[in-house]
């Protein structure tokens, strides 16, 4: 299904790209606001962070799915075969128990947020947790490129070809 193979290699890209230009774009905006005609809106300081959240947490998934985090790339093409890949199942039971401690705590802060109608700063209707919502959205996304990392190394280790373990940047 060409849409879901779009949408699975696209998805973080899309929501880091939107994210960081609508930063960019408010904070370029508001600059000549500040200087060109002496006034600012109040929330210009604050929902450019907020909006950093989804770049910074997607950028992670995104960086999990491209195998560009917590490589040790080096170590591990010294291993035997079957401990590179013992090495890899750890790598997924490391990053599950990870994405259940921040979900858990993140998910709790979301609906602490939610509960008590936090606004942004400098806003009259835009809720905070709009924004925090971010980390454990994200997190979720990211245990699943793990398991998909998971399932591909598998099948290498299965089909007994070597893994590939050079550092990359996905370029799809």
């Amino acid at each position: 299904m060409p849409v879901i193979r779009f949408i699975d290699r696209n998805l973080e890209k899309t929501i880091i790209l939107i994210s960081y230009l609508a930063m960019a774009g408010i904070i370029f905006v508001e600059v000549i606001r500040r200087y060109v005609f002496k006034e600012q809106a109040a929330w210009s300081t604050t929902i450019p962070v907020y909006l950093f959240l989804w770049v910074t947490w997607f950028g992670a998934a995104y960086n999990v799915r491209a195998r560009s985090h917590l490589r040790f790339s080096e170590f591990r093409q010294k291993m035997p075969y079957t401990l590179q890949f013992a090495t890899l199942c750890l790598d997924f039971v490391l990053w599950a128990a990870f994405v259940a401690i921040v979900i858990a705590f993140t998910t709790e802060q979301v609906q602490l947020q939610h509960m008590n109608f936090a606004i942004v700063p400098g806003t009259t209707n835009v809720m905070q947790w709009w924004f925090y919502l971010a980390t454990p959205v994200a997190w979720a996304l990211l245990i699943f490129r793990a398991a998909q990392n998971l399932w591909e190394d598998w099948k290498t280790y299965r089909s007994r070809e070597p893994f590939d373990l050079a550092m990359s940047v996905v370029s799809e």
